[in-house]
């Protein structure tokens, strides 16, 4: 499970985008805090420390304004372009006791004997939507596959979850599975049956032709 990581914020006046270019030169980010029926309040958050967050999976923060501390979860991140920078981020409030929803990445673990067998391995799912306690998000979902042989495939309802952790997606999708590989035709022939049902045809157009 991942730590918790405490964010100082300050409260922000105004919006804009004149007004957010100048907090991000200043290495702050613009965010906003809502949630549990209270006020929602426009704050920004020092570049460094959100990063790090983000760079460690953190998904609960102790969010500190004006001396007073909130749990919050990081909701969106709002990405530049290129996908580097973080131009906005939203804080809802969470509370100890509260089951919240949240997307995680699935992880494989082990080797597939499947792929000695001939197979390829293919992973149709690639994250998982949960139902878990706000203070108890797993970082990933560990699958282990050193029992998947070829033609073999494990279910979002095979997972083996966490305490306290429910799996929201659909229990039959596939998270990971071992195809045979297709095989296919030799350059320049015609696949079996291709060019049967024409000649057939032919053939007897020309018979009926010399009856005649």
């Amino acid at each position: 499970m991942a730590d918790t990581v405490a964010l100082k914020t300050e409260k922000r006046q105004g919006r804009g985008s004149h007004k957010a270019a100048k907090l991000r030169a200043a290495g702050r980010i613009p965010a906003v805090l809502y949630g549990h029926k209270e006020e929602t309040i426009s704050l920004s958050v020092d570049h460094d420390e959100l990063m790090h967050a983000v760079r460690h999976n953190t998904r609960v923060v102790d969010i500190s304004i004006e001396g007073k501390t909130e749990k919050a979860q990081i909701v969106e991140l709002q990405w530049d372009c290129f996908g580097k920078d973080v131009l906005h981020v939203d804080f809802k409030r969470v509370s100890a006791d509260e089951r919240i929803e949240q997307t995680v990445p699935i992880e494989l673990k082990g080797i597939a004997p499947g792929i000695a067998e001939g197979g390829r391995l293919d992973q149709p799912l690639h994250t998982l939507r949960i139902e878990c306690p706000a203070l108890n998000i797993p970082t990933s979902i560990r699958v282990a596959i050193n029992d998947l042989h070829l033609d073999g495939a494990i279910h979002v309802k095979e997972l083996k979850l966490p305490e306290g952790v429910k799996a929201l997606t659909d229990p039959e999708a596939i998270v990971v599975h071992i195809i045979r590989p297709k095989v296919e035709p030799a350059p320049g022939t015609e696949p079996l049956g291709g060019s049967v049902e024409p000649e057939v045809i032919t053939r007897k157009k020309s018979e009926e032709e010399s009856e005649e």
